[in-house]
């Protein structure tokens, strides 16, 4: 919790300085729209995760079986651990600095950008740092779910997406389906792995199935404001 208070603090700190705006442009106001976007991402990326989970253990031929020993206060606590790490990494590559990005190269460079940096983020946070094959398949999966989140907060001009989106797949994958930092939690999957062509197709849809259905529910929204502006400056000049 300390963590994300300092994470406010710096974010309020880097907005003042280098943009004279504040916390409230990260769209931090509750308002209905930006509740049903929390309520839409969480909602939808805990159905794809677990229709991706049941499917993947239906053809793999997997055994999930209900872990006894797990309690909700253990669920509890490992809501929060979830919780707590999402906001973290949501205000640090889709809060203060990727809003500043926006309004310096628009939204195509900020979000690829942020993408970047998120996907190499998680070299360290999986630790894969000195494995190329390893670090290459953490990029491109992170990576792109990073792209994801970032055009969730352009697009809605919020962190309730894609908080929302984060939080509703790392709950299902963590706390739900035990794939996680935090060990056996709620399901317990047996451990038989596809092969061949099914891997690779599961493997395709855990990166693209929700970043694409992302993608089209957001698409026809109205670009963000400071797009608008540097378009309106470029044909000025």
């Amino acid at each position: 919790m300390i963590g994300i208070i300092v994470e406010l603090l710096l974010s309020w700190l880097i907005l003042w300085t280098f943009d004279k705006s504040n916390l409230s442009v990260l769209g931090f106001k509750v308002t209905k729209n930006q509740s049903l976007n929390f309520i839409f991402g969480f909602l939808g990326a805990s159905i794809f995760c677990v229709l991706y989970y049941l499917s993947y253990s239906v053809i793999a031929d997997n055994l999930i079986t209900v872990n006894k020993q797990f309690t909700f206060i253990q669920f509890l606590r490992s809501f929060w651990w979830v919780l707590s790490s999402v906001l973290f990494e949501e205000l640090i590559f889709r809060g203060a600095l990727l809003y500043i990005l926006i309004k310096k190269f628009g939204v195509k460079y900020a979000t690829m950008i942020s993408a970047i940096a998120f996907g190499i983020y998680h070299w360290f946070s999986f630790g894969v740092i000195g494995n190329p094959v390893s670090m290459l398949v953490v990029f491109i999966m992170t990576g792109i779910w990073g792209l994801m989140y970032a055009f969730a907060y352009a697009k809605t001009k919020s962190l309730y997406l894609p908080i929302g989106l984060h939080l509703g797949w790392n709950l299902m994958h963590i706390a739900v389906f035990s794939k996680g930092p935090l060990g056996q939690q709620f399901l317990i999957i047996s451990d038989k792995k596809l092969e061949g062509i099914e891997s690779l197709i599961f493997f395709v849809l855990q990166i693209i199935a929700l970043p694409f259905f992302t993608y089209l529910c957001l698409r026809k929204n109205k670009p963000h404001p400071d797009t608008l502006k540097q378009i309106q400056n470029s044909t000025t000049n």
